[in-house]
Formats: C-alpha cells, structure tokens, sequence
C-alpha cells in the first residue's frame, strides 16, 4: 500500500503485480503489469484515464508451486482490447473521449443549461453558436495516486480528483471530491468511481464510462463483423440532437425497433449507432452484461455494470480509425438527465453523502 501518489514497487513482493510510473509525452502515466507479463495495463492521471489494456491470448503462464512465481511456457503474446488515446496530442484533444470517466453528467445537457435547486445554471456562459457540451469535468481533471495494493493475481490502484469546486468549471457550483478504483486482475478491469458531496448543498451527480473496445487481432480493421449482444428492453429515442424526446415518448420498446434490438446476438453490419438502452436485465449476481464477440477468433468481452443503461456508439464519427472499435459506455442516466425531473432523485447528492458506479469487463479468449 502507498499514498501520496508514490508507486508500489519499494513494498511489492517477489512475484506480485508490478506499478510504475511513466509519462505520455509531459502526461503522467502509471503502468500496471502482472508478473509473468501476461497483462499491462497503463492510465493516464489526466482523468484517470484508461490509455492500453493488453491481455494475453489463451493461458500465458501457470503457476510451478503454491508458493513459487508465475512462469511463462513461451513468451506472452499480448492482445489490445481497448482503442485508447495513443499520444499526449490525442489524450489533450479529447476527441472521441476515449475511455473517458464521466462526471458530474454523461453525455449531453440540452444547450448546456439546466435548472437545479431553484437557479438556472449555464454550463457555456457567453457562448451563442455551438452549445454542445457531455460528459462532464473528471475526464480532463487532475487525479492522483493515492494508494496501491498488490498481490500474485491482481492489483487495485486508487486515484483520488479534488477539482470539482465552485467557481472552477462555470455553471457548476457544487464541491465534489472524485475517488475511482481501479481492479486489475488476469482477464479482468473492473472500475469504482465514487462521489462524495463536500459542499454545502445538495449537487445533480450522474456518472458513467466512455471506453472503446475491439477483440478483432487484426486491429484496426471493421467492427461490421464483430457480434454485439445487449440485454436491454427499450431504447431511448431522441431528437436529430441526440436529446431525448420529452417524457414518456423517449421510452420505445425494441420489440418495435427489431433492427436495432440486439437481445439477440447479431452481427454489428453497417449499422450506425448512437443510442441509449434502457430497462437493462441483469443476472443473478446483480449484474448486466453486455457482450461484444469475434467470430472470426471465438474471443469476446462481456462489459458489466450495477445498474444504469448502455450507451453504444459505433465510432463513425471518429478523427481516427472510425468503426476500427465501438463504445460500449455503462451510464448511470440516459442524456439529458440534468434536465429530466424523473430522474431528480436519482441525481441528487447531498452534502456529506456518498455514491458509487460499479463497472467493467472481462476477456474470454478463444478455448480452441
């Protein structure tokens, strides 16, 4: 365990996963990596952004004893899953906010205004022409590390923002402090972004993951033949500005949109997509899963989340590699949720109180 943004390598025993600090360009990185290099994970502190995350095809290394390390039968032959910011440029761009954190809203607030605790609230004072804004304020902030924790088969990183403050971002006048958990394990990333309201009055909070994913090993190449499966009733529907329709008339069910319900896996084609799902099922466990799968390769990703909707958007719009990948973004709010009195209660946060957003995903390679 660290603190104050050090790294684990001075108390790491033999054989654990390993943390080290790096840059992207002058962007501070921390680099995650199991002990027989069979995963490496690498975030940027800018956000607590998720830049890379390799794992290995098949099983790359097994233990030889119950108290010996992890070796490798051949050199681990590692597998991009995600299609994140490759330089200081791109991650400072933000275009396409790959992998972002979303906080304290996801996606779009119509015309940047919205009314909460009796005052009107002006997300781009002064400006008349373009008055698109999403997906909030973590993505860019500064995050530190604050503690690390490593063992043999995982390591969970925890990166602390105290940036969300009056007056700091304009039409936001609320004190948050941001903690998010990463938990790196052999073929799983799973994410805890948690909110506590160190202000004085009750904030609007929402949060939300905006990652792109590909499983295809011939990166960049179509998403049209990947396999895309959602459990999700209902689609939300929406103006040509991606705002929801008023009320009741945003909720449609997907029995009659069949060529947008993917409750059944189907083939991703040419369609274009930028949508919400809604009324998602989730298993046993309490959790849903969305599964994005190759045939070509048998190896598939199943994201999870507690709760919330799913976001996908194909990446046709992309300034780089469009439809090389796809978002698949657990929210907990549809669009727009600051300007929808049915979901007040589910952004409130009031001082002194604390919320959580669970997230993730895990890779299945191919058995063959």
């Amino acid at each position: 365990m660290t603190g104050g943004g050090g790294t684990a390598d001075e108390h790491r025993m033999p054989y654990e996963y390993r943390i080290t600090e790096g840059r992207l360009g002058d962007e501070p990185t921390v680099t995650v990596s199991a002990p027989d290099g069979a995963v490496r994970v690498v975030l940027a502190l800018r956000g607590a952004t998720l830049l890379s995350w390799q794992v290995a095809r098949g099983a790359a290394g097994q233990l030889t004893g119950p108290a010996e390390p992890a070796v490798l039968t051949e050199p681990a032959v590692l597998t991009e899953l995600t299609d994140g910011y490759r330089d200081e440029a791109e991650l400072l761009s933000q275009d396409g906010v790959r992998a972002g954190l979303l906080a304290p809203f996801s996606n779009r607030v119509a015309d940047g205004r919205y009314h909460y605790g009796g005052r009107d609230h002006d997300l781009l004072p002064g400006r008349v022409e373009d008055r698109t804004i999403y997906h909030g304020f973590a993505r860019e902030a500064p995050f530190r590390l604050v503690a690390a924790t490593t063992t043999a088969d995982s390591a969970r990183l925890l990166l602390r923002s105290t940036s969300i403050r009056p007056g700091r971002y304009a039409g936001y006048p609320f004190a948050l402090d941001l903690d998010v958990e990463y938990t790196i394990g052999r073929r799983e990333l799973g994410i805890e972004i948690r909110a506590t309201n160190v202000g004085e009055t009750t904030a609007p909070y929402a949060s939300g993951w905006h990652p792109y994913f590909t499983v295809s090993r011939s990166h960049p190449r179509p998403i049209d033949d990947l396999v895309l499966q959602i459990p999700a009733r209902t689609l939300i529907r929406t103006d040509a500005s991606l705002i929801p329709l008023p009320g009741k008339e945003a909720l449609l069910p997907l029995d009659r949109r069949p060529d947008i319900d993917f409750r059944t896996p189907r083939r991703l084609g040419d369609a274009v997509i930028d949508a919400c799902f809604a009324d998602l099922t989730p298993g046993p466990d309490g959790r849903t899963e969305t599964v994005l799968s190759d045939p070509a390769s048998g190896d598939a990703l199943r994201v999870w989340q507690y709760g919330g909707y799913m976001h996908v958007f194909t990446g046709d719009t992309l300034a780089r590699d469009r439809r090389a990948s796809i978002a698949l973004e657990p929210v907990e709010v549809p669009t727009d949720a600051f300007n929808r009195p049915e979901h007040a209660d589910a952004l409130s946060l009031e001082p002194g109180r604390q919320r959580e957003f669970r997230f993730g995903v895990r890779y299945l390679p191919a058995t063959h």
